[in-house]
């Protein structure tokens, strides 16, 4: 048929419309509302129709309608201020990080920034567009690095029986807020990867997130095969080698982006393992401009690489065979004379098991000097599950901090509570979100204003459902009865629950349908009516979850509760946004200690919305007993149908006994006014800590900042520094294993009171050691059960004298602050200023 020539229309906007181009262009038009006011303003049927879209808005307007609203004076004062807002917001002087010397690029394979960009799964997504958004906000010097996929993550709808379906739709990216980068000379920029027997090339596209910008590869060039122009078309889609080849393009390729994009970054981000050949491609790098050795710029590219890992799943780690990491990297090894073992062995817990897979969450954890999980326990849990990398090392030393979860809170409140907000704590409530005392000035909301706002949006979301619920039934070619009770369902007064998140079976949706006799009475009491709204998707391999979606379905329409349950379908950020605004009680059922984090919650409370949630992920450390309620108290289970049995029964329990009577408990003025007293305390409560500032802020102070000086400190001098470490790292592996603790003296024989010190002295023979070059440790807590310390603590012994050839006594006290049977060991690692973690190099004698 002929080759097909390509051009672009853009829309001709009057010169006095022209801010509107750039306002639609930026995402920071997500969490600014006069910004998304001003699009509904220009056309709000058109904004529905184009799902929030204003791009594709713009492209679609009638040129009479602009050449209409260009003399329209009042409007024209509109896109003015907020043209006038964005350009300030761009061009504010950097904050917290004006130091040129901290700069980070964040690696995600997934983005959920809005729901015009479908190019997210769920929870990881969500998270990576928040902390983009926070370090915009924050005015950092960091880029985000990502895939675009032509189709992105599948969309769902159900059958008549409830059985899910899965289709994809074509994402056209010349109508969505992400611009294609070009060179200086105005051709197209391609970063180009070698593949086994072919060349693969790739489009980068720029998404601007407010003052941040996010770069995404797109395999989907003219240049490359058919298969290969498909390597990034879905999210999480295809066999394992393709999953292999697309966090190929994301490592590998991703660092070639920002070099050809001239950005020199200090520091790197890895968001789950997706993208942990970040690290031999930096190393690679390294070596080629700077002639360092491969371990000397593994050194450099550990130091500074930041790894958080997001799941308690064993399964969803992702693991290559040895064979397929061969036939991918076998040219880059030769080219840099690199043994395959010594690579494998970067993704093994075990590198003398040749037959071990390479997991790309090892490799993250071995290669990154900072390492952290998603929430307090979530830490707790990962120090157990990858302990093995550090087998000499205590579980609770294991290097894997916690820098829990947060929102970025203005993407995700309703307009009406962003108002209240504005009243009640200021105009820029949002520049102080982690700060409790700002949040304290949401005591001052009047009752009714608070129930209001609430009441409002509890309304708007029965209204959207309902039209979500005709939509549903329209495409399934339902009956006219069926489609007209729609319009019915549900209450706007009811007490409304809302469940929605990934139907993963460790998820547990089922939880509340384990007794259908006693739930079938909560929901038919015409006194004080109870609903319920789900909405979540199941992964299309996942046979299970798409069970229970249709369980769930089925016991809708065997009992006839089409009006007191609904099922939104497709869920996504939109539906989001109505879900955690409207509903009154957020559930979350998860099998603890699987839900890492889940954040969910977290904008749900924000809105006033109060959680009911097992002690899992964030809630385990949120709950304090009256900003919500808890299922269950923590206990640990061997049999998992007692444990549903068990936590199915506290839910309706809480429920009939707590919650229900809570909310219809109304004063003479029909207000809930001890419902609302927890409404408020939860906002404080949780709106000042699990926000993505405080977490953004985190990151840096913990982790960018450090790694970035600890880049600064390696590459000085033309990395002198660096091989200098190296050595020194070579020679520590062969001179420890002849160190020696001769002797330690301590007084066990008396008993002391609390307040006084306990004398420690040890007598180590350093062979060819100095004592410089060694840390001498107390590893001390109290005794429980055989031997097990707990509460454990460490004290330097940081008096050295020497006492012989090679031979020294370290001194020091244990602060007896406690009272308790106690124990110690003699805790010996190496130390070199450079080097931050103890265990780094799997050194540590104990006596």
């Amino acid at each position: 048929m002929g080759n097909l020539r390509k051009f672009k229309v853009i829309p001709d906007l009057p010169e006095k419309l022209k801010p509107l181009l750039d306002i639609a262009a930026n995402l920071w038009l997500t969490w600014n509302p006069e910004a998304i006011k001003l699009f509904i303003t220009l056309d709000g049927d058109l904004w529905e129709k184009n799902q929030h879209n204003p791009v594709r808005m713009l492209g679609e307007i009638s040129q009479e309608k602009l050449e209409e609203l260009a003399r329209d004076d009042g409007f024209l004062s509109e896109v003015q201020r907020v043209g006038d807002q964005l350009e300030q917001y761009l061009h504010q002087v950097r904050g917290i990080n004006h130091a040129q010397q901290t700069r980070i690029a964040y690696f995600s394979a997934e983005y959920g920034l809005s729901d015009t960009l479908p190019i997210y799964s769920g929870g990881l997504g969500i998270l990576s567009g928040d902390h983009v958004k926070a370090a915009s906000d924050l005015n950092f010097h960091f880029c985000g690095v990502g895939l675009l996929y032509q189709l992105g993550y599948f969309q769902q709808y159900l059958n008549m029986d409830g059985w899910q379906q899965d289709f994809y739709q074509v994402n056209d990216f010349h109508n969505m807020q992400v611009q294609e980068v070009n060179r200086p000379d105005g051709s197209p920029l391609e970063i180009e990867l070698e593949f086994p027997g072919r060349k693969v090339f790739l489009k980068v596209w720029q998404i601007k997130v407010g003052r941040v910008s996010i770069y995404m590869l797109d395999s989907n060039h003219e240049k490359n095969s058919e298969y290969d122009r498909r390597l990034t078309a879905q999210l999480y889609g295809g066999n394992p080698e393709m999953r292999l080849q697309q966090e190929i393009i994301l490592g590998i390729g991703g660092v070639k982006m920002l070099d050809a994009l001239g950005i020199q970054v200090t520091a790197v981000h890895m968001n789950e393992g997706h993208s942990a050949f970040t690290f031999f491609e930096r190393a690679r790098m390294l070596m080629k401009d700077k002639g360092l050795s491969y371990g000397e710029a593994i050194e450099v590219v550990r130091q500074s690489s930041i790894f958080t890992t997001h799941t308690n799943v064993q399964a969803a780690h992702d693991v290559f065979s040895p064979e397929m990491m061969k036939t991918y990297f076998g040219n880059y090894l030769r080219e840099f004379n690199i043994p395959l073992h010594d690579f494998l062995y970067c993704g093994r817990v075990n590198p003398e098991n040749h037959q071990e897979s390479f997991s790309m969450t090892v490799a993250a954890v071995k290669n990154s000097a900072f390492v952290n999980g998603v929430s307090t326990l979530h830490s707790e849990v990962s120090r157990d599950m990858l302990k093995n990398l550090w087998p000499a090392v205590p579980p609770e030393h294991v290097p894997i901090q916690p820098i829990t979860n947060g929102i970025h809170i203005p993407s995700w409140i309703s307009f009406e509570m962003n108002d209240l907000f504005e009243r009640y704590l200021g105009g820029k409530w949002s520049d102080k979100q982690d700060y409790r005392d700002s949040w304290e000035k949401v005591q001052n909301i009047p009752d009714p204003e608070l129930w209001s706002v609430h009441e409002i949006r509890r309304r708007r979301l029965i209204a959207f459902t309902r039209q979500r619920l005709q939509k549903q039934l329209l495409a399934k070619g339902a009956s006219n009865l069926l489609i007209n009770e729609s319009q019915e369902a549900l209450n706007p007064t009811a007490l409304t629950i809302g469940f929605a998140r990934r139907f993963a079976t460790y998820k547990r949706a089922y939880l509340i349908f384990k007794d259908k006799e006693r739930l079938l009475k909560i929901l038919n009491d015409p006194a004080r009516p109870v609903q319920l709204i789900f909405a979540g998707k199941a992964h299309p391999q996942d046979q299970a979850g798409k069970e229970l979606i249709k369980d769930i379905i089925s016991f809708m329409s065997a009992e006839h509760l089409r009006g007191k349950i609904a099922f939104i379908e497709d869920y996504d950020i939109n539906v989001a946004r109505y879900l955690v605004s409207g509903v009154d009680i957020w559930l979350n059922t998860p099998l603890r200690p699987l839900e890492a984090c889940g954040t969910s919650g977290m904008k749900a409370a924000c809105n006033g919305v109060l959680n009911f949630s097992v002690l899992d992920g964030w809630w385990d450390e949120a709950y304090d007993l009256k900003n919500g309620w808890a299922i269950g108290n923590r206990e640990a289970y061997t049999d998992k149908e007692y444990q549903d049995e068990v936590e199915s029964k506290a839910i309706y329990s809480i429920l009939e006994k707590d919650i229900i009577p809570l909310f219809y408990e109304r004063g003479s003025d029909g207000l809930p006014r001890e419902w609302i007293r927890m409404m408020k305390h939860s906002l404080v409560t949780i709106a000042s800590r699990y926000n993505t500032n405080r977490m953004v802020k985190e990151y840096f102070n913990k982790f960018y900042r450090p790694a970035s000086e600890n880049f600064a400190r390696l590459s000085a001098e033309d990395f002198r520094p660096a091989r200098e470490l190296v050595k020194w790292k070579n020679r520590m592996r062969a001179d420890f294993s002849a160190l020696r603790i001769e002797n330690v003296q301590a007084d066990t024989g008396r008993t002391y009171k609390s307040g006084e010190s306990f004398q420690v002295q040890a007598e180590l023979s350093l062979g060819k050691l100095s004592p410089e070059e060694v840390r001498v440790d107390v590893y001390f807590g109290t005794i429980v059960g055989e031997d097990v310390l707990q509460n454990s603590a460490l004290a330097r012994l940081g008096d050295v004298e020497k006492t012989g050839e090679g031979r020294f006594r370290f001194s020091g006290v244990i602060p007896c602050a406690r009272t308790g049977n106690f124990g110690f060991k003699l805790r010996v690692t190496p130390f070199h200023p450079l080097m931050l973690d103890p265990y780094e190099m799997g050194l540590v004698l104990w006596g």
